[in-house]
């Protein structure tokens, strides 16, 4: 899909006009949303929801301050300042009813947090106080999008208005904070595996046996946290030192760099993912990976032979 970041980075250059807003009436559900007017019921948008609508705007906009209407009503959860939602929408220059961006409407929404300081203040009163299952308009000014500077990278000039049309599909349900190392309970070692030891802070130590490394890949855990469980494609956050079997080298941790690591679990080495997948938020694993499951026979940099048998100690500490 089209990346909204443009709205998140440009909030720093608008003012929100929530304090001067025109009083409006509150819903039932104790919300105040942004009140409609004659440009946001002007907008005409057919189609179901949930897919690209074909949106009449009557341009050249000009509003003072945002206006939101509702063209499809839902009877979902209401939205709520400080809600990340799911949302798929189309994007419009007030000015001139050009499309500037789109989602793709292909049942991958994106999300955005409903918080003024992470979003166009503009957006953010469209998308508060809407039901999911809605589909909500709303015309904003400069004020409350752009500003003065415009977005070039848009194609909104200086002072022009934007329209808004969204399609609410859900809220997101709120991430848990990760944790600062695993908590779990500690579990028997196991025979062959390297020794580990934990400082105060959680930092392993890995001990490597003086034997030959395993020719085959290996998982154990050394706690057991009671946590979500990790799929294959999450994004994980983790504390992590990998150690190189053959010569006993610390090759890269997180720990040294004083925070945790997150990415996703299809984008490091076969080894790790697997050492991830099926495991709980709050454990610490420890996995012994060969070549095959790791860099293979080209290794990596200087500190990873293409022979090398590597060992990762992971704290599992949210999922993203």
């Amino acid at each position: 899909m089209r990346a909204a970041l443009p709205l998140f980075l440009s909030a720093g250059l608008v003012v929100s006009l929530a304090a001067c807003s025109p009083a409006t009436t509150t819903d039932a559900s104790g919300c105040t949303p942004a009140p409609s007017g004659s440009s946001s019921s002007g907008v005409k948008a057919s189609g179901d929801f949930g897919s690209k609508p074909d949106v009449d705007v009557p341009f050249p906009t000009s509003v003072d301050s945002t206006q939101r209407s509702v063209l499809i009503p839902g009877d979902g959860e209401t939205v709520e300042n400080g809600d990340t939602v799911e949302i798929e929408f189309t994007l419009f220059n007030g000015e001139t009813g050009v499309e500037l961006s789109s989602t793709e409407y292909a049942g991958t929404p994106t999300e955005f947090p409903v918080d003024e300081a992470q979003l166009l203040p503009g957006i953010v009163k469209t998308l508060e106080c809407s039901t999911v299952g809605s589909r909500v308009v709303g015309v904003i000014p400069a004020i409350d999008s752009f500003g003065d500077a415009g977005s070039e990278q848009l194609g909104v000039a200086a002072g022009e208005d934007i329209v808004f049309v969204a399609d609410i599909i859900a809220i997101a349900p709120p991430v848990e904070p990760a944790l600062p190392r695993a908590d779990g309970e500690d579990q028997p070692p196991t025979e062959g595996f390297p020794t580990v030891v934990l400082d105060a802070d959680g930092r392993p130590t890995i001990t490597i046996p003086p034997t030959a490394p395993p020719t085959d890949l290996q998982i154990a855990v050394l706690k057991k946290g009671d946590g979500a469980v990790v799929a294959d494609g999450d994004d994980v956050t983790v504390h992590y030192v990998g150690m190189n079997w053959n010569t006993g080298v610390v090759f890269d941790e997180s720990w040294a760099r004083g925070e945790p690591a997150t990415f996703n679990t299809a984008q490091v080495i076969e080894g790790f993912t697997k050492a991830l997948v099926g495991q709980t938020v709050g454990s610490q694993v420890i996995v012994i990976i060969p070549p095959d499951y790791g860099y293979g026979a080209a290794g990596s940099g200087d500190k990873i032979g293409g022979t090398d048998t590597i060992v990762f100690v992971i704290d599992i500490l949210g999922i993203a």
